[in-house]
Order: structure tokens, then sequence, then C-alpha cells
């Protein structure tokens, strides 16, 4: 009862649109209208569009219009390096980079420098894998993630025997993809599709922190 006593009053209290507001005028003319037989309101001659004319008109052009197909070629094509597909879910980019000797699908990443915030990091993270025709907002100063994990014992030292990999959540906000061309193999793919290309165990650490 309390959820619905809310949406309750804001439309008792609301007030009405512009186009309501006409509507309403209108049908006070037709009745004095009716009610006399010479219309003073209106010259004989102009003639008038009422807001019930034009939502018959919408009506109309509604009943027309045609949704665009939700399933797209890249859909049918599963070709992955499209943004333009899976329309109901969130895309995620994946670049190909090489850790090692190994050249692995991961979440665009770029190591750390000293004076550098871990934000300015993540900047220059996408700076060097989306180029200069694609635009994002990374949203906020904190971490969105983490995933710590250790070097193998060949390469460990006494002072350095992993690492830590803070994630940031960025928005892509270019609307116009088709001259952009990314840095590196890459791939747009949804959180059900991650597990086709990401290692079990990061894939995992990832997976707390990325909500679809």
């Amino acid at each position: 009862e309390f959820s619905a006593l809310p949406f309750k009053i804001e439309l008792e209290k609301s007030h009405y649109s512009d186009h309501e507001i006409r509507k309403l005028e209108e049908e006070e003319q037709l009745r004095r209208r009716r009610e006399s037989s010479f219309d003073d309101d209106e010259a004989p001659s102009k003639t008038l569009v009422m807001a019930q004319d034009l939502e018959e008109k919408w009506e109309q052009k509604l009943l027309r219009f045609k949704a665009a197909p939700r399933i797209t070629d890249a859909d049918k094509n599963n070709n992955r390096t499209s943004l333009n597909r899976r329309l109901d879910s969130n895309l995620m980019l994946l670049v190909k980079q090489k850790i090692g000797n190994q050249e692995l699908w991961l979440l665009p990443q770029v190591e750390w420098q000293p004076g550098e915030t871990l934000r300015s990091t993540a900047e220059r993270a996408m700076a060097a894998f989306l180029g200069d025709h694609i635009q994002a907002k990374i949203l906020g100063n904190a971490p969105y993630g983490i995933y710590k994990y250790k070097f193998p014992r060949a390469i460990r030292t006494e002072d350095n025997v992993g690492a830590k990999v803070f994630f940031f959540k960025a928005v892509l906000q270019s609307s116009d993809l088709s001259q952009a061309e990314l840095k590196e193999d890459y791939l747009w793919v949804t959180k059900d599709e991650l597990g086709d290309y990401l290692k079990s165990e990061y894939l995992k650490k990832v997976n707390r922190f990325l909500l679809d």
C-alpha cells in the first residue's frame, strides 16, 4: 500500500501537458459551438487541426511502424568483432595480449607506472587499445574489481612474487565506429561468452564483479 501511495500522490498532484491542455480547451470550444448557433471563437474560413485529429494521425503512424530486427547480421554470422550484436546485452572488450611467452585474451590492461594514479593508468590503457577514434568514459576513481596472481617460480624474486590487476569500469561513448580500428586483436563479448576466451582462474575472479 505504501509503495502505491507515492504514485497516487504524484498522479493527483501532476499537471496537464501542453497537449492535454490544448485538447481540453478545444473540447470546451466544441461544447460552446454546440450550444450556440453562431461560432464566435473562430473565423469561418480558418481551418483547424484539432488535438483529436493529431492523436488519430499519430495512432495511424504507430500502426504502420515496424521495429528493426533484434537479430543483426553480426549475430547471424557470429561476428564478435562487431558491436552491432547481442543488442539485449552489455558487451565487453577483450584484447589479445602477450603475457610472458603466451598470447592470452584479457580485459585491456597496461602496466602501472610510478607517479600515476590507478585511474590515469586505466585511461592510458584505453588510449593504447582503443585509439583516437573511440571515446569512452571511466566511471569513478576507485577500481571496480581486483585480480591477484603469483608469478611462475622461475621468475619470482624476494621482493616480487606476483602482481595485482585493478579493473575500472568505462562506458563507450562513440556513436559511429565505422572509421575506428582497434590497435590489437579484439572482440566484443557478453558475460556468458567470456568463458570461451578467458582462463578459468582469471574468469572466476572477473565474474565476481562483472554485472550483466
